[in-house]
């Protein structure tokens, strides 16, 4: 199974309980605990400017996508063992689907 389309309001409550406090969304918002989220898509695993990651992060080398934040924000640690995220992760599809369509227009 992999991301199909999902409900952009539930995602956004998601992001707001889950996500908010350690990401942005905005451009120019800049880096909290975790990396700024603006332009995620397309953008390489490791690669906001000024945001300190993990080795293991940066050296995954994929892009971010539909289908690879669905695995990801499945378990964060499995996908990319040593992520400083400390985040367990969002078990239920509708979840993770909700969530991803919301983040495709929050992050433009």
């Amino acid at each position: 199974m992999g991301f199909s389309a999902g409900d952009s309001k539930k995602g956004a409550n998601l992001f707001k309980t889950r996500c908010a406090q350690c990401h942005t969304l905005g451009e120019g918002e800049g880096n909290k605990i975790g990396p700024a989220l603006h332009g995620l898509f397309g953008r390489h695993t490791g690669s906001v400017p000024g945001y300190a990651y993990t080795d293991a992060n940066k050296q995954k080398g994929i892009e971010w996508n539909e289908d690879t934040l669905f695995e990801y924000l499945e378990n964060p640690k499995k996908y990319i063992p040593g992520t400083k995220m400390a985040f367990g992760g969002l078990k239920k599809e509708k979840d993770r689907n909700d969530l991803i369509t919301f983040l495709k227009d929050a992050t433009k």
